[in-house]
């Protein structure tokens, strides 16, 4: 049975509010501030969202979607290594001004991001085209898996999260992480 309209509404509004709340104070934002700007009781928001981790995955999931668009865009743009590059710094950025982004993928599993339906899962398979790409034109080792990558971005957002520019260090931090995971070049 489909949800009635106010509870599709209420749904749609609390997520808005969430997005918002949880953008600005990050995982731990208030589930009572959250009900109090959407307008509903914080029965409402439990019912919608059990967990706090529920209401955070849902607000990484229209995030997520984006990123995954993205991806197939770049594909089609530009070159390889290049579009996976181009990327994965989106990634991080998402992850650095949403902070919540980066928590949620945090607190996936490897098996998760292996198959599962989780924001890290559907993070690696939007990556994998690129990946593929840029280790077939030899700009990435043949080891590296999506599943590294995505883990590599939101290292590198969650080690920035309190520097005084997190979005400029996480920006370095990934550049200095993809120098390494490019061909290895024998030894001289």
């Amino acid at each position: 049975m489909a949800p009635r309209a106010d509870a599709r509404r209420n749904y749609a509004r609390i997520l808005a509010v969430a997005d918002d709340e949880v953008a600005t104070h990050g995982p731990q934002a208030s589930l009572e501030q959250i009900a109090r700007v959407a307008g509903v009781g914080s029965a409402t928001v439990r019912r919608h969202f059990p967990t706090r981790q529920a209401l955070v995955e849902a607000v990484s999931r229209s995030r997520v979607a984006a990123l995954s668009d993205r991806a197939r865009a770049l594909a089609y743009t530009h070159p390889g290594a290049e579009a996976l590059v181009l990327w994965l710094r989106e990634v991080v950025s998402y992850c650095v001004d949403a902070r919540a982004l980066a928590t949620a993928l945090s607190y996936e599993s490897v098996d998760d991001a292996a198959g599962g339906d989780s924001c890290s899962a559907e993070l690696a398979q939007a990556a994998g085209p690129l990946l593929d790409t840029a280790i077939r034109d030899g700009a990435v080792r043949a080891d590296v898996t999506a599943t590294d990558l995505v883990a590599l971005a939101v290292g590198a957002a969650l080690a920035t999260e309190f520097h005084a520019d997190p979005a400029g260090r996480a920006d370095a931090l990934l550049r200095l992480s993809l120098a390494g995971i490019g061909p290895v070049r024998p030894a001289r």
